[in-house]
């Protein structure tokens, strides 16, 4: 692999800052703890997301017929480590560009695809993901949220929980059991949340404002020309997007910028002449690094065209380790930063907090890279 950029990827990383250091407002380091899922963050995003789209900045790595710019999987990359180093100013609208987008392009219908690309890609949608389920968390072959076929269109009955963004989304894309099979009986299907039966409820929490919620739908129902894929096929399809997903959230450049924030404090202070905290600051460097790295190992993957299989989720885990480490490191040697001496620290630990949850919680990370990585035997039940 080339480690070095080339000067059109550098030039498209700086454009992206300059745009940012424009059009944020002078306040954003304060405004960013709000969380990315928070009514202000959101609403900030409506707008914001437009002017990114409408200077090529929303969606630079699509194909231009589709609104794009044609960019590859580095330029993506990129877009992802400068928003996420600015606390992520498009909200909820990552998943979008990280996901949403890319699988509809793939698994969409055409009535489908002309329904939904144009607002996304415009800035103008929310979506929010109904995977997880209470007493199933990031399991998601043992959901239970039934879809039952009536005519031409599907009851939905059942109850999602964990779900970022269902208090303000348009569209829940939503995991549905249409038979018992454990992974051939799943369907997906897209949901508007302002549909009769579907009932929002906030969770309270650490992470922020608004964040996460518990979604309950009673003789939901909703048209079969809103199915998404066959029925059957979400496994294949959720597969697909939760690649794109754990990828696309570079949780190791935000630790490693908050990172060098806190040793920047230490330095001011004098403490970071003392040995113990430069070799604990140096063993964060190394794992957001590894994190780096890793990831971009799949990027250039992508690149290359090959498959992405069970690599994604070590290279997930290897960003959890990283953005678990520099969390504790700034709680240990800068707690003054998360009593209100540093915004952009603030702001990094409620992204940290959920660094082991989002986007499929480590644990199955873990069972993931035991199965498909190393090829471990399962013990019988």
């Amino acid at each position: 692999m080339d480690f070095e950029w080339t000067e059109e990827q550098q030039a498209f990383r700086a454009k992206l800052h300059a745009f940012l250091e424009a059009e944020l407002p002078d306040d954003w380091e304060a405004f960013s703890k709000h969380g990315p899922a928070s009514p202000a963050l959101t609403e900030f995003a409506r707008h914001f997301c437009r002017k990114l789209a409408e200077n090529g900045m929303l969606f630079p790595h699509w194909p231009k017929e589709i609104g794009g710019e044609g960019l590859g999987p580095w330029e993506q990359q990129i877009l992802a480590e400068v928003m996420w180093e600015w606390g992520e100013p498009r909200g909820g609208q990552y998943m979008n560009v990280n996901w949403i987008g890319p699988t509809m392009v793939r698994y969409g219908t055409e009535a489908q695809k002309a329904k939904y690309l144009p607002q996304i890609a415009k800035g103008e949608m929310l979506w929010c993901q109904g995977f997880s389920e209470p007493n199933s968390g990031s399991d998601l072959a043992s959901l239970r949220t039934r879809a039952e076929l009536e005519g031409d269109a599907y009851r939905v009955n059942g109850q999602k929980i964990w779900t970022s963004y269902a208090g303000l989304a348009d569209t829940c894309f939503l995991l549905t059991r249409t038979s018992d099979d454990r992974k051939r009986g799943i369907t997906i299907l897209l949901v508007p949340m302002d549909t009769p039966g579907i009932t929002v409820r906030q969770i309270p929490s650490l992470i922020g404002e608004g964040d996460i919620h518990e979604v309950f739908f009673d003789d939901v129902i909703v048209p079969a020309t809103q199915r998404f894929g066959e029925e059957g096929q979400a496994w294949e399809i959720i597969s697909y997007s939760l690649q794109n997903e754990r990828l696309g959230i570079p949780r190791y450049h935000l630790a490693r910028k908050a990172l060098d924030r806190a040793v920047g404090i230490l330095k001011e202070s004098g403490d970071f002449a003392r040995e113990s905290v430069r070799i604990e600051a140096a063993r964060c460097a190394a794992l957001c690094e590894a994190a780096r790295t890793a990831i971009y190992a799949i990027v250039q993957k992508r690149v290359d065209g090959l498959p992405v299989g069970g690599e994604s989720s070590s290279a997930r885990f290897a960003t959890v380790q990283a953005e678990r480490a520099v969390s504790e490191f700034v709680v240990e040697y800068v707690p003054e930063a998360l009593a209100g001496g540093s915004d952009y620290l603030q702001m990094h630990h409620q992204r940290g907090i959920v660094a082991g949850i989002a986007s499929g919680a480590a644990e199955i990370q873990l069972n993931i890279i035991a199965g498909d990585v190393l090829q471990l035997p399962r013990e019988p039940r």
